[in-house]
């Protein structure tokens, strides 16, 4: 009986079967994983975003409050400085004739002549220097408020209250001379002439104060309405 020869078909079945199932599910794998890794790194730039976003806005808003603070500050400083240097002008105001008049008769009086001059022609109602008020000075040194004033406002600030604290020491030099002069009783030239002097040097600072007030007040007035215009609500 002849033999009969079966064709291998498992063979071409195989071949034209294609790759492996383990190959196509990578492949197939792989079109999913590149999709998924794109959207994490969406969502973490956006995250990202966000974040910076956030930072600044509260950056913003902090500086948003310390520039209402600094002005506020500022704001009370001036209304204190207003107060008081009117109140120093009212004090100088009050006894500038009185050392105009006190410092003409003086002068008089040591201009005449030795032998023939009086005592009765000078008239002496107390030396009436003028008192200063410094609290919002020392307030604002004390608080650094002065930082958050306009340079040149400062400056004239800090110039009127060295001029009167010359003022000051002379006032007090002047009272602890009259504890080392003889009595006025036994002979007043001694203290007529200590009076000449320091007068000599309060008349220029009387007007020389006044002038630095009225400069100043019509500044601060200024710097107020400003402040209360760009003070943040």
């Amino acid at each position: 009986m002849p033999e009969v020869h079966v064709p291998h078909l498992d063979d071409e079945e195989e071949a034209d079967a294609g790759p492996p199932p383990g190959r196509r599910d990578a492949g197939d794998r792989a079109r999913p994983d590149a999709t998924q890794r794109s959207k994490s790194l969406l969502k973490i730039g956006l995250e990202v975003l966000l974040i910076s976003t956030g930072v600044f806005l509260g950056l913003m808003g902090e500086q948003w409050r310390e520039r209402a603070r600094h002005h506020e500050v500022a704001e009370a400083s001036l209304r204190r400085f207003r107060e008081e240097i009117l109140a120093n002008r009212k004090a100088v105001a009050a006894v500038k004739d009185y050392h105009t008049t006190t410092k003409q008769s003086l002068d008089a009086f040591f201009a005449a002549d030795a032998r023939t001059r009086s005592t009765h022609d000078v008239t002496v109602r107390g030396i009436q220097p003028a008192s200063f008020e410094r609290t919002a000075w020392d307030l604002a040194l004390m608080t650094q408020s002065l930082t958050f004033v306009d340079p040149s406002l400062a400056f004239a600030l800090s110039r009127i209250y060295t001029t009167q604290q010359g003022y000051a020491d002379l006032s007090r030099g002047i009272l602890q001379a009259m504890y080392l002069l003889p009595p006025m009783s036994e002979n007043p030239t001694p203290f007529f002439g200590a009076l000449s002097v320091y007068y000599g040097d309060i008349v220029y600072y009387d007007p020389k104060l006044l002038e630095l007030y009225d400069e100043i007040l019509p500044q601060i007035d200024r710097a107020l309405g400003e402040t209360s215009a760009e003070r943040p609500r």
